[in-house]
């Protein structure tokens, strides 16, 4: 018993130490950018470089903050939008569409998911003109609904959702069927009710993948009022990137403020959501 436990610590010793070091290795980075972004540019562009700051100062917030030509506050606030915009949409897309493939049996059902999951190995250079062309023939350009609708149709959430609700009983839904239900009954009131996490960890996802994108917003976007914080960001870091360097960490830390705060909130729910379809390595 005295070899087991001991057996048993060493192994788990070796798992912590393990996560410990790459947690260090993972958080390292942000934990400079944040350092820095308290340093003046002298101290930052001196060399050897320092990883604290000897008179910490918040100069640089301010000037994110106060500068007329970056608007912080409004990237932000665009960036919000349209990410909470396209989560709503891709849900309200994909969720459907994955109970037609997890539940209705008809000729080529199984053809037809291959095919749509096939389109996931399609680089998103591929799809880029012709989405381009569409957006300026429907006169969305600079708008939100350029940055909400296209690929709102997302396979991987057709594909998340499909497979958690292949595992819902569909003694569930024939119990719906017994009161009546149809289709759309059984989806709007037992499928949903019992997929929540599921449907939560997909939100987060494609949340936190808009939030962060940059090269679409970049391309469909051409006003101060309609940037993205990503597209604002890097303007700032190609305009700034001499002179204001701090300043640029700065605004690279505030925002991932409500990625962080997203994160916190909905932890269980993600955790329990890709657990639960599937894609947690069970």
């Amino acid at each position: 018993m005295d070899f087991i436990r001991r057996s048993s610590f060493y192994k788990h010793f070796g798992v912590y130490a393990f996560l410990i070091v790459l947690s260090a290795f993972v958080l390292f980075p942000m934990a400079i950018a944040v350092s820095q972004s308290f340093m003046t540019n002298q101290e930052v562009n001196r060399w050897p470089p320092k990883i604290i700051p000897t008179e910490p100062t918040f100069e640089s917030y301010h000037n994110v903050l106060t500068w007329q030509d970056l608007r912080l506050d409004l990237w932000l606030r665009n960036s919000l939008i349209a990410a909470t915009g396209y989560t709503i949409a891709v849900l309200v897309l994909c969720a459907p569409a994955a109970y037609a493939f997890a539940r209705l049996k008809f000729p080529g059902n199984k053809v037809l998911f291959a095919f749509v999951l096939a389109t996931i190995m399609l680089p998103s250079q591929v799809t880029l003109i012709p989405n381009y062309l569409l957006m300026r023939d429907l006169d969305w350009l600079d708008t939100f609904n350029a940055l909400i609708f296209p690929g709102a149709a997302n396979v991987f959430g057709v594909f998340l959702l499909r497979q958690f609700f292949m595992q819902i009983p569909q003694e569930l839904e024939e119990a719906a069927v017994l009161d009546g239900a149809g289709y759309f009954g059984r989806f709007w009131h037992v499928i949903l009710p019992l997929s929540t996490n599921a449907l939560t960890a997909l939100g987060i996802f494609v949340f936190l993948f808009h939030y962060n994108d940059l090269f679409w917003p970049l391309i469909v976007t051409n006003t101060l009022e309609t940037r993205t914080l990503p597209v604002g960001l890097s303007i700032l870091n190609q305009s700034y990137a001499g002179q204001y360097r701090p300043m640029i960490l700065a605004g690279a830390v505030l925002s991932t403020i409500p990625i962080l705060i997203v994160y916190i909130i909905f932890q269980r729910r993600i955790i329990k959501g890709v657990t639960l379809t599937g894609m947690g390595g069970r």
